[in-house]
């Protein structure tokens, strides 16, 4: 009897725009054409916290070190409740968003990287983590809605470059999300395939 490979956390991160919600979706969906049994969740998540992080974010800023307590808080919960049973039960986790995203977005409103990796100790590593890069010009003409305080040009151009550097340290792999949908979604199924590949027994 073939052995079924180990489930992956698979996350997709990325600037507002950058296609990751699309990207996410289709990934999923490629995925279980090829047979893998998928949870698809993202953060915030829909736990109490993500909710409240929601809300806030709508509608005011607050300083980036209170949104980035928010975010580990619903993090810690998004784990215990959606990400840890999903692959203790077989289930690869496709996830939009996780504490790169604290990372690079409250990084890069000036908040200390250490103290943000320090908040976040409990979050364990992803098996795989995909930068989807876009300039911020080109992002935001995408999004037709406004949905955050968050979503201002320099904000989104600094926060690039906070995931740039992530790249540079070999903590995330960059798909150019510049180039058509198509062609994006192959890059990242490739990627997430081999890495599937490699977790076979």
């Amino acid at each position: 009897m073939r052995e079924k490979p180990r489930p992956a956390f698979i996350v997709l991160e990325g600037i507002d725009g950058s296609g990751k919600t699309v990207q996410a979706k289709a990934l999923c969906t490629a995925l279980r054409r090829k047979g893998y049994s998928v949870h698809a969740t993202a953060e915030p998540s829909r736990s109490p916290a993500g909710r409240l992080i929601r809300r806030v974010l709508q509608k005011r800023k607050i300083p980036p070190e209170v949104e980035a307590l928010l975010f580990a808080a619903d993090r810690f919960l998004h784990l215990e409740s959606e990400v840890r049973p999903a692959l203790a039960s077989g289930r690869t986790v496709v996830c939009d968003r996780y504490m790169y995203a604290s990372f690079a977005y409250q990084g890069a409103q000036g908040v200390d990287l250490s103290w943000l990796r320090e908040i976040n100790r409990f979050a364990e590593k992803p098996d795989l983590t995909i930068y989807l890069d876009v300039p911020a010009e080109t992002a935001l003409k995408r999004i037709r809605r406004r949905k955050t305080v968050l979503e201002e040009l320099d904000l989104q151009r600094r926060v690039r470059q906070e995931y740039l550097k992530l790249v540079d340290a070999g903590e995330l792999i960059l798909v150019d999300s510049t180039q058509p949908v198509e062609k994006a979604s192959e890059d990242i199924l490739s990627l997430v395939t081999d890495r599937l590949q490699q977790k076979k027994p």
